[in-house]
């Protein structure tokens, strides 16, 4: 079993996401990946962060926790804030799937970018329940 830290970034209405193939059928994702060995969660969403959106973020309170038992994951996602960097300018190799794009997409808009409907009320509610574990990934709709 191994540890993926996802960002989530919201401004304006608007979440950070990557343009990029997931595991399932959604051809966005939330930036972040998997924790290296000796680095804290916070030290690993940042260095993910940076790799994959070419943005500097400060790592704020763990929305939630889920297992994605298929592949062997504990999925832990935190909310972040872009303090720096500049958007899109991603690093060579930053992930094993290509990252296509990096753009700021209306939370309103999440379904058409394969997110669910629960996941887009999460969004929406300010992530009532912060801190909690969701159980399998299916629970939120990832």
């Amino acid at each position: 079993m191994h540890t993926r830290v996802t960002g989530i970034a919201v401004r304006d209405g608007q979440m950070l996401l990557l343009n990029q193939d997931t595991e399932g059928p959604r051809t966005w994702s939330l930036p972040g990946g998997k924790a290296e060995d000796g680095e804290t969660l916070a030290q690993a969403l940042r260095r993910e962060m940076r790799e994959e959106t070419g943005l500097d973020v400060e790592v704020g309170r763990l929305l939630y926790v889920c297992d994605v038992t298929a592949a062997g994951v504990v999925h832990i996602s935190f909310e972040v804030e872009v303090t720096g960097g500049r958007i899109g300018d991603v690093m060579d190799g930053a992930d094993t799937r290509p990252i296509r794009g990096v753009e700021w997409v209306k939370v309103d808009d999440l379904p058409g970018h394969g997110f669910s409907e629960r996941f887009v009320e999460l969004a929406r509610a300010g992530w009532p329940g912060a801190g909690s574990y969701m159980g399998p990934k299916s629970n939120i709709g990832l």
